[in-house]
């Protein structure tokens, strides 16, 4: 390869005619491609098609790789189109010192490698704003220049060429200059600043315009700066004073080195010509004495006292005078004041002691004077009060005052009022003079007593120590002494009237209350007092309180086991379960009841002792005993279960229940059953015989029980009013009833104890408590083996399936 045209030899027929019309076309591929644009184009502009002005199809520009060289970092080559595009701002003023701006690119392709020239011209753009170097011109002017005077102005750069280059200066209107624009030798301009009228300082000091340069643009541009003229003074103005004639009152007490007034004159000269000296000129001997003038400020001071009775008027005259000579005077005037040298004077005539806080308005509380030395204005007094005070005062005669009560008193908010009283003079300036009194106010009884709460609660455990405080209510008296000395008492009780005292008391003057007895929370759950504080007033106020008194429940009760009971004798009963009963068939129920309340009486059952272990089960909180599995033929007929009953207290408190359960479908199973003990032939022989009579017995009263029975039904024939228990087959005062005294703990109502009942039916009988029995009845039922032989003999008697058998355990 040799020269910006070299060539690579080519392979292949069409790199042959390639390079056979190469020199066709070498003319044209030597000479540079032009392109022009503007400068600071976006990045991403399209410069031109180089691929299709190198003569490049779409598929060569990747194909041969056409590329610009990689130092020219403004310009690059999009690798799908061919197209040159902007790669990097391009700021024309920056990369081209010259007025011509030309960059040179080479375009680089491969297979085969070539070379290509690119100028890429950049022309100018309207971008940069003619610019001072200063951005404020200082020129300094005599008043006493004549007009036509030229003066030179630093010019404006612009780095943009051609028309967007400077054009032309302007100059703010005013009446005083104008301006000149004047050729440099290089072709630039400046500009050129030419007097048009007299300068007069005085008048106006300093002048200020605006220079703007323009360039040729479209739309054009400037920049300005501000130009600044000051103009230098000549002494052509006196000296003149602000006012002719100074008038000042002075006071007569004013000491020495007191400053009266300062006169001022001025002089619209500046520099030294503007400096002015004061002198007095044409002054009485004593006038010099008394006042003295400095001579650089004006300013007049006194030297002496003044005194209003020697002198009351002193006249003055004043000179000043610039560098120049030029001068000028005023006329000072001063009147000495009347000095208003007595505060007024207060005394208190009368005051009185007792104020009491119920006092309506227009009560006088004191009587005061007061009086001024001075004269005129300066011995005229008038009286105020301090603010906030119930107080209002009322002019009686000459220097007389009272002072009256003027709105509501409330000793309990304040109980004593520090009124000042204030006298002043209409003097220039006002002289005044203060007094203070202390008015106490006396206190009425007004308050009654008020309790800390609205109501008052107190929780109270049972079985508390008696004697002991449980509660304190506290009552508070604004009112003072006796008034608010408060006493405590009880007044109404939900209790009965009488036994008040025999439960509480309460301390007449702490408020504390105290128990009297012991409370039992299962007697009394909670009682309410209204209690009473009242002041020694008079009238006597009084307020009441209300005070309820929870007892709170302690476990000292243990469960008491309802059922199962023992029998008439002691023995225990005994529940009869059906052989054929299946797993989970309720074989009886334990009920308790704890006359405690809450966690105390909430009941938790508990199998302590089972002859067979895995046969039954037992509800922890039902009390319920069913079974488990069916009754295997090894297992005995006869069982015993030690069932113990918890409370849920702290400590816990517990009972203990004993179930009997026979296994056997009806009454004949369940003798033979109970005498089955591991006893020897002379003891068994020894409980048949008991058994026998024991029959024999049980005929025997059945047989009595008939008859009793036929004679109540003949004496009720007679007594058709009369009635038997009879009609109620179990009636027995040894039966399950429950006690009234739980209808406040765990049996909020009456139990219906069950029993198991028949095995086909595996449900609860229940035998319902009855009314308690004549005394016939009692004899009817005093034996209960009669009421268990009576159910075998009489058809339809369902005691076959349950009955309450009396054993000997």
């Amino acid at each position: 390869m040799g020269g910006s045209c070299a060539q690579r030899r080519p392979a292949g027929l069409r790199k042959v005619l390639f390079l056979l019309l190469l020199p066709l076309f070498y003319p044209a591929l030597c000479e540079p491609i032009r392109y022009s644009i503007p400068e600071e184009l976006a990045k991403g502009s399209v410069v031109g098609n180089l691929a299709k002005d190198l003569g490049l199809s779409v598929l060569d520009v990747s194909a041969r790789k056409l590329r610009v060289s990689a130092e020219k970092l403004h310009f690059s080559v999009d690798a799908e189109s061919g197209d040159l595009l902007v790669k990097d701002r391009i700021d024309r003023e920056q990369i081209c010192k010259e007025r011509r701006c030309e960059l040179q690119l080479e375009a680089v392709v491969e297979n085969p490698l070539n070379i290509f020239h690119i100028i890429v011209v950049i022309e100018d753009v309207n971008d940069h704003a003619p610019q001072f170097q200063k951005d404020e011109i200082n020129l300094e002017i005599s008043e006493s220049v004549s007009p036509g005077m030229g003066t030179i102005l630093e010019s404006a750069e612009d780095p943009d060429i051609s028309m967007n280059s400077l054009s032309k200066y302007l100059l703010s209107p005013n009446e005083y200059f104008s301006l000149v624009e004047k050729d440099n030798p290089d072709g630039g301009k400046y500009p050129e600043l030419v007097l048009q009228k007299t300068l007069d300082r005085e008048t106006q000091s300093a002048h200020h315009l605006v220079l703007t340069a323009l360039d040729g643009g479209t739309p054009p541009r400037s920049g300005t700066a501000q130009i600044r003229i000051l103009v230098i003074d000549a002494n052509d103005n006196p000296p003149v004073f602000s006012q002719d004639v100074y008038r000042v009152s002075l006071r007569e007490d004013v000491p020495p080195g007191t400053s009266v007034l300062r006169v001022k004159a001025t002089d619209q000269d500046e520099g030294i010509n503007s400096e002015i000296t004061y002198s007095f000129v044409s002054v009485a001997d004593k006038a010099q004495h008394v006042f003295s003038l400095d001579y650089t400020t004006g300013n007049i001071l006194t030297q002496q006292p003044l005194d209003f009775e020697e002198v009351e008027r002193y006249t003055m005259n004043i000179e000043a005078k610039d560098r120049g000579s030029l001068s000028t005077r005023c006329k000072v005037i001063i009147e000495v004041l009347d000095e208003n040298d007595n505060s007024p004077e207060i005394t208190i005539a009368s005051l009185s002691d007792q104020i009491m806080e119920d006092s309506p308005p227009g009560v006088v509380v004191a009587l005061f004077k007061t009086r001024d030395r001075d004269s005129g204005e300066n011995g005229e007094v008038r009286c105020s009060l301090s603010r906030d005070v119930p107080f209002k005062i009322h002019s009686s005669s000459n220097n007389y005052y009272k002072l009256v009560t003027d709105g509501s008193l409330d000793r309990e908010q304040t109980p004593a009022y520090n009124v000042t009283i204030t006298a002043t003079d209409r003097g220039k300036p006002p002289l005044s003079s203060s007094k203070t009194i202390t008015l106490h106010i006396t206190d009425v009884n007004d308050n009654a007593p008020v309790f800390g709460q609205s109501a008052y609660l107190v929780h109270v455990p049972e079985n508390n120590q008696p004697g002991a405080s449980i509660a304190q209510v506290s009552a508070s008296d604004p009112d003072f002494g006796p008034n608010g000395r408060v006493s405590y008492s009880i007044v109404a009780s939900d209790l009965e009237p009488r036994t008040v005292s025999s439960y509480v008391s309460v301390s007449a003057q702490s408020g504390v209350v105290f128990a009297q007895r012991a409370f039992d929370h299962e007697q009394l759950r909670s009682f309410e007092l209204t209690l009473q504080a009242r002041d020694q007033g008079s009238p006597v106020l009084s307020t009441n309180v209300s005070l309820r008194v929870l007892v709170g429940d302690r476990n000292d009760n243990a469960p008491r086991v309802l059922y199962p009971t023992l029998g008439p004798d002691g023995s225990a009963l005994f529940d009869m379960v059906p052989r054929a009963s299946q797993p989970g068939y309720l074989v009886t129920k334990v009920v308790a009841v704890d006359a405690d309340s809450g966690h105390n009486a909430w009941l938790s059952y508990h199998m302590v002792q089972v002859s067979e272990p895995g046969l039954f089960s037992l509800g922890l909180r039902t009390g319920e005993v069913r079974m488990v599995r069916a009754l295997d033929n090894k297992d005995s007929v006869r069982h015993r279960l030690l069932v113990a009953v918890k409370d849920g207290g702290q400590p816990p408190l517990s009972a203990t229940a004993t179930l009997h359960l026979v296994f056997a479908d009806s009454l004949q199973e369940v003798l033979p059953d109970l005498s089955d003990r591991p006893t020897s032939s002379d003891s068994q022989a020894e409980l048949q015989f008991y058994l026998v009579v024991a029959l024999a017995l049980i005929s025997a009263l059945f047989l009595l029980a008939v008859i009793l029975a036929i004679a109540l039904r003949l004496r009720q024939s007679f007594s058709p009013t009369a009635g038997g228990c009879f009609e109620s087959v179990l009636c027995s005062k040894s039966g399950p009833v429950v006690p009234p005294n739980y209808n406040e703990g765990t049996l909020p109502y009456a139990y219906n104890f069950s029993v198991p009942g028949d095995q086909m039916n595996p449900e609860f009988n229940f035998l319902t408590s009855v009314d308690l029995c004549p005394a016939t009845q009692d004899n009817l039922n005093k034996d209960s083996s009669s009421m268990l032989l009576a159910s075998i003999l009489t058809p339809g008697f369902e005691t076959d399936k349950k009955i309450f058998k009396q054993v000997s355990i």
